[in-house]
């Protein structure tokens, strides 16, 4: 049986929350999972789901992870409960608490997620944030690992905005010797802290590059990556988004340029025809719905990591 180990921090906040050997020890565990060689009881345990977000991917893998593994979830939903009413976090954190033993986040500030772990006496996930997305980087990495082995010499590029699957994307990247490369259109760069913060995670190895030209930064690529381009609360700026984006599609000309052993990538939802073509998502080359099956195996990691 593989054991669980004592991650250093008990929440699940960021990226760079972990190190490189608990990344590593998060992701044997899920192919663990995934190929039926672990069998995890943690009978009695409660996982509650705050989700201010709409979901499909990551509150149906978050309950089946946490099902797996001998547990229940609450659905906290928000228009069901006092959260949704005005109740403020530190309140809702420290009465959740005592009821359940771990939460799941999925909001639109970082810093409300903060404040939940700042109150709480049990671990906090992010289950998706405006400034992260690090269950998903999680899942992207270890799909990665079963189609290449390792990640020496690879190079991954997301194509779209620089948005918080991008941030989580370079950093998680960083830290396990990844060349990760954004391209967008200018003014769509990632956050320049976060991009300070992979810049030092990289210790001068040069893992992150930024262009406003999809062909050159495909050039090469091992994996390609997109995402849509107006985000969840962007429906108001999507007419402009379409305009801004146009020349990034993920289309069959692009993905030539790239290795020929190069996957594609997609965290969904896909609007086919925008970020990505039809024959491109249904190709060969793709692995999104592995891709999609791989957040439940490394929910179900590190839940059994954060509760054994």
């Amino acid at each position: 049986m593989l054991n669980p180990i004592k991650l250093v921090n008990n929440n699940f906040l960021s990226s760079l929350d972990l190190s490189l050997n608990e990344i590593d020890h998060i992701l044997l565990t899920a192919l663990e999972f995934k190929n039926r060689n672990l069998n995890v009881q943690l009978k009695d345990k409660v996982l509650g789901l705050i989700f201010d977000k709409s979901s499909t991917r990551t509150r149906v893998s978050f309950q089946v992870a946490m099902s797996r593994l001998g547990g229940t979830t609450i659905d906290l939903n928000p228009n069901t409960s006092q959260i949704g009413r005005g109740e403020i976090i530190k309140d809702t954190a420290r009465v959740l608490s005592r009821y359940c033993d771990v939460i799941a986040v999925r909001t639109f500030n970082q810093s409300d997620l903060e404040e939940y772990a700042k109150w709480s006496s049990i671990p906090v996930i992010n289950a998706l944030t405006d400034m992260e997305h690090p269950c998903q980087a999680l899942a992207d990495f270890l799909t990665i690992k079963e189609e290449f082995i390792d990640f020496k010499n690879l190079i991954l590029t997301f194509v779209g905005d620089g948005n918080n699957v991008a941030n989580s994307l370079m950093m998680c990247g960083a830290l396990l010797g990844v060349e990760v490369r954004i391209a967008c259109p200018k003014g769509y760069e990632p956050n320049p802290m976060v991009i300070n913060k992979v810049k030092q995670l990289s210790k001068g190895r040069n893992l992150i590059k930024i262009f406003n030209d999809p062909y050159e930064a495909i050039s090469g690529s091992n994996v390609l990556y997109t995402d849509v381009w107006s985000s969840m609360g962007e429906e108001n700026k999507s007419e402009k988004k379409d305009k801004d984006f146009n020349g990034f599609t993920l289309d069959s000309n692009l993905v030539s340029k790239a290795n020929n052993r190069a996957i594609i990538l997609h965290c969904l939802p896909a609007y086919r025809g925008k970020e990505i073509t039809n024959d491109v998502f249904e190709s060969n080359q793709s692995r999104i719905f592995e891709q999609a099956e791989n957040r439940m195996h490394i929910q179900q990691a590190l839940l059994y990591n954060l509760l054994y």
